[in-house]
């Protein structure tokens, strides 16, 4: 992104097509190739391959962060798959992007990381790794919502 990009455009969200992003950038997000140097985080042990996203906006309403961030965050997680294409949301709602981030988008993510919380287990996990690499190839796929099982209900907003 370009220097100092918090304070232009839409601040820290990234809708599609964002100005601030410069073309490499598009495709390194586009194909998830900037999240390679996580590897390292995971090496080290200061993250898993699997867990919740660090969010560097507005993180999930009160109550909700303390539980979802005593596990390790990870290179990919629930919230990852099901907002895989968060960026087309925010450039698509008609309603203000800040609004519509604190008021569908994270409590949604919220949702989606304790029904992990519930659900934490080695085949959830393989899972999760299975249908990230999934939905990058196959973008459009419902295949999340049929692998697993008891997910939170999007809201009509998100959909």
């Amino acid at each position: 992104m370009l220097k100092d990009s918090e304070n232009m455009g839409d601040g820290l969200l990234t809708v599609r097509e964002d100005p601030r992003v410069l073309p490499f950038g598009k495709f390194l997000r586009k194909s998830k190739i900037n999240e390679i140097p996580q590897l390292i985080n995971i090496i080290k042990g200061d993250m898993s391959i699997v867990g919740p996203r660090p969010l560097i906006y507005n993180p999930y309403k009160s109550g909700v962060g303390e539980k979802v961030y005593k596990t390790r965050p990870g290179l990919t997680g629930i919230g990852s798959i099901m907002f895989r294409d968060e960026e087309h949301l925010l450039s698509t709602t008609k309603l203000d992007k800040t609004y519509f981030y604190d008021n569908y988008i994270s409590p949604y993510k919220g949702e989606l990381e304790m029904w992990y919380q519930k659900n934490l287990s080695f085949i959830t996990d393989i899972k999760v790794i299975f249908c990230t690499a999934w939905v990058i190839v196959f973008s459009e796929s419902k295949l999340p919502y049929k692998l697993f099982k008891g997910l939170p209900t999007k809201p009509k907003e998100l959909q």
